[in-house]
């Protein structure tokens, strides 16, 4: 299958592994195929797995890893031998497998890892088509799909979580607040939902559009000054306007990495978890403090 045609397939490092698969996982089964250019059963395993996986259409992703290049989660799972595949969901590894496996193999631990159910597979899918609804600015028929999806499974904490910043994005803090409290006890800490709580509280010091205003024109009246860069990059977050927040600690970040002890990386972490980690501002934010990291 050609790299285009690859539409819930893709490569990723070291750097971008939290992003890719333990905070993707928490809204969609992720699956990590560790591999090697040099390895014979790997190239037999990577085309069966890509294939099965986009025959799911959404319903579950594909990362793969080379680990000539990057080895550190790899050693931290334990991966002695390749081809060696894990299947992480809800942020952690809960199944996985070694060798390569013939297609009929790889398609059942595909279809375990959904619950081997229609109605699972319908609820990832739906997930999935509501997750790109709000990133293309569907608000509306986001928030529908999240809602039917509640309706099936009143406790499913992504849709929880996809419902409430709908919400957040027509700026009704009070709904965003109320559907939170759907979710059941036991999953209140859940990163998703904490990521959801903190964007609510962002909101509660957003400045007056003239208070914006007049800290942009202090900036562009001093743009070396770091200390005003960072300030209005706090009354964006506040104001919902993550990409414009991150587009200036990025700035800062860009001048002096360290700025202030790590004060700007620290926030632009927190909007990060604010947006929620499936959202362009943040899986390409951070691929630029990557950029700046490891450069």
């Amino acid at each position: 299958m050609s790299n285009a045609a690859l539409q819930h397939t893709k490569e990723s490092t070291d750097q971008s592994f939290m992003a890719d698969v333990v905070e993707a996982s928490m809204t969609q089964p992720v699956i990590v195929d560790f591999w090697a250019p040099w390895c014979g059963p790997c190239r037999t395993l990577g085309p069966i797995i890509e294939k099965v996986v986009e025959s799911k259409k959404g319903a579950v992703k594909l990362v793969k890893i080379n680990t000539e290049e990057h080895q550190a989660y790899a050693g931290q799972l334990g991966v002695r031998s390749i081809p060696a595949v894990y299947a992480f969901d809800k942020g952690r590894p809960v199944d996985g497998f070694l060798g390569a496996l013939p297609e009929s193999q790889v398609r059942a631990f595909v279809d375990k890892l959904l619950s081997g159910t229609d109605d699972a597979q319908m609820i990832a899918e739906a997930l999935s088509q509501a997750e790109a609804a709000s990133q293309q600015g569907d608000i509306a028929l986001a928030t529908e799909i999240y809602s039917a999806v509640l309706q099936q499974e009143p406790e499913n904490i992504a849709a929880i979580a996809g419902l409430a910043r709908c919400h957040l994005a027509n700026g009704d803090k009070d709904q965003a607040e109320a559907t939170l409290a759907l979710v059941p006890e036991a999953k209140k800490n859940d990163s998703v939902i904490k990521g959801v709580r903190l964007a609510i509280e962002m909101m509660a010091d957003a400045p007056p559009p003239s208070e914006l205003d007049a800290a942009l024109t202090a900036v562009m009246a001093s743009p070396g000054d770091h200390d005003k860069r960072f300030e209005l990059a706090e009354q964006y977050a506040a104001a919902g306007k993550y990409q414009d927040a991150v587009d200036h600690l990025l700035m800062i970040l860009s001048a002096k990495l360290d700025w202030e002890g790590g004060k700007a990386k620290d926030k632009l972490l927190k909007i990060f978890e604010a947006a929620g980690p499936t959202e362009a501002v943040t899986i390409e934010g951070r691929r630029r403090l990557s950029s700046l990291m490891f450069a």
